[in-house]
């Protein structure tokens, strides 16, 4: 899983050569689509519309295919309900822009992605597109899924668990009692409810259990963190006969989930693993966001709004948020771009300064002095070099983080307190209340379509995988790929610019002192980061 590159070494030709070919023929394909009269061939656009492609210029997945046999699928009868399936040559775009200039706005990482020490991995132009096929390598009837549920709680576990097990049974999973080869299970409290001591026993999952479900925050199945002993999870898979499995879970999820993915093949088992992407912090890599961010930044600007209304019904009054972001700041940017109140936003991607003319004491104090008032957003892992954090982790290898929220809110009273004067601080944390929420529609919408896609995925043979949203469309990627790093915001891209917009607070770390990208690496050169 490791991903090595030396940030010192510069663009080699090579990566620089694969970069530029791959987006000439990008450039190319959408040239060519509107094109009037044009002839049939590579990279043109034919009479009926279709663009041709490099269709093998993309992210691989792992299959079972060759140990499974193929048959038809159940929707055939009509024809999948009227729209028809998916095309094994379907594919989706990985990168939708064409950057004019390697100096354009959010230019940092053209044609790949960001993964650690500011390395840039140069990606295929393509991923296999998520849906129903119409041939499929399962029979329902001896299909054993299990489905799990790991790390943090998160708006929209209830809603994913609850379309998995709908699809499942419309695929004919479970739906004869009497049948101990086809069933759904639901693995209690993560991980280590496969194969501890205490775990509580399985659940036989089916439709009137789920019934409702997506209607209250949480899971019912109950979430951990850790306790991903992949051979005893794999032995306990083993015992249950399970055939596919199912892991809702963020980056500490789907690496469990690979790792389970790896075992298996290690020991000649026949698994189809699928993860689903679960994180409020919206750091996994390559998707456009993951379920639940919606919701919890409806949440988050709900906690401004009080914030703000304390604030201006105070003299010198300042409200300060914390909201969730160990090492994403996307929550607290998009709330703060969106509620229009904020005057500061503090996120860890950030190395902000507190003192000196150009430090967010200042800010906040010169808000403060000119409308009486200031509403400031920190994420909780924003300046932990400022708290001097150390390196300890927990359970799933996150970093164990000093408490932002309260620093900040009494080193704003220290200040006043030095320059003659005083501050009313009002201090909001609403985190465990914004992941214990009811999905909003948008998010209820993408878990179902998210479930919907895992499944499709395991029947059609597909293992080692996650399901996203990229560009739009719903997508298959490499459990290997996504977890090479967190997905971070580009504080030099438009949607940070955005927010300084809004806040006008000093661009820290985004002009003469933003570091370059330390090295460009193409696909080729590791090609353990893909499937």
């Amino acid at each position: 899983m490791a991903f090595a590159c030396n940030k010192a070494q510069a663009l080699r030709p090579r990566a620089a050569a694969t970069r530029a070919s791959r987006a000439s023929r990008v450039h190319r394909a959408f040239a060519t689509a509107t094109a009037p009269n044009s002839s049939s061939g590579a990279g043109e656009k034919s009479t009926t519309g279709i663009v041709n492609v490099d269709t093998e210029d993309v992210l691989p997945l792992r299959t079972l295919r060759d140990k499974l046999t193929p048959k038809q699928s159940p929707f055939v009868i009509d024809n999948n309900g009227g729209v028809g399936f998916v095309d094994e040559n379907d594919r989706v775009m990985l990168n939708a822009l064409h950057y004019g200039s390697d100096v354009s706005a959010g230019a940092t990482c053209i044609n790949g992605m960001m993964v650690d020490d500011g390395n840039c991995a140069i990606l295929p132009a393509w991923a296999i597109r998520s849906g129903a096929r119409r041939t499929i390598y399962f029979d329902a009837k001896n299909v054993r899924a299990a489905i799990v549920t790991c790390g943090g709680l998160c708006p929209g576990l209830n809603d994913v668990v609850r379309s998995l097990v709908t699809t499942l049974e419309d695929y004919g999973v479970g739906l004869d009692p009497e049948n101990e080869k086809s069933a759904i299970h639901g693995i209690y409290y993560g991980f280590g409810g496969f194969y501890q001591g205490d775990r509580k026993p399985h659940a036989r999952l089916n439709r009137a259990f789920v019934d409702g479900i997506q209607n209250r925050g949480g899971t019912i199945l109950g979430t951990s963190r850790g306790g991903s002993d992949v051979v005893e999870i794999v032995k306990a898979i083993k015992e249950l006969d399970v055939n596919m499995l199912f892991v809702v879970g963020g980056n500490g999820g789907n690496a469990g989930a690979n790792a389970i993915d790896q075992e298996c093949e290690k020991q000649g088992y026949d698994c189809s693993v699928v993860g689903i992407p679960k994180s409020i912090d919206n750091d996994i890599l390559l998707i456009d966001r993951c379920f639940g961010f919606d919701t919890a930044v409806q949440e988050a600007v709900r906690a401004i709004a009080a914030a703000k209304v304390e604030a201006s019904s105070a003299r010198n009054g300042v409200g300060v948020v914390k909201l969730m972001g160990r090492q994403s700041g996307f929550i607290s940017m998009a709330a703060a771009t969106a509620s229009g109140d904020v005057d500061l936003c503090l996120i860890p991607e950030v190395p902000f300064v507190l003192d000196g003319p150009t430090g967010a004491l200042a800010h906040v104090e010169k808000h403060v002095k000119d409308k009486g008032h200031a509403v400031i957003v920190v994420a909780e892992g924003a300046g932990q070099d400022v708290l001097g954090a150390d390196s300890e982790t927990d359970a799933s290898g996150n970093p164990i983080l000093k408490d932002v929220g309260p620093f900040m809110r009494d080193a704003i009273k220290k200040h006043f307190k030095s320059i003659g004067s005083s501050a009313d601080v009002k201090y909001i944390d609403p985190s465990y209340m914004i992941r214990a929420c009811e999905t909003v529609p948008t998010d209820k919408i993408y878990c179902m379509t998210l479930a919907q896609g895992a499944v499709h995925a395991a029947f059609a043979g597909y293992t080692g995988l996650t399901v996203g949203l990229v560009n739009g469309h719903y997508c298959y990627l490499p459990i290997k790929t996504v977890i090479q790093a967190a997905n971070v915001v580009d504080i030099r891209g438009k949607q940070w610019n955005r927010l300084l917009m809004v806040t006008k607070q000093p661009a820290w770390g985004t002009l003469s002192d933003a570091s370059p990208v330390a090295s460009m690496m193409d696909f080729d050169d590791d090609i353990s980061i893909l499937g």
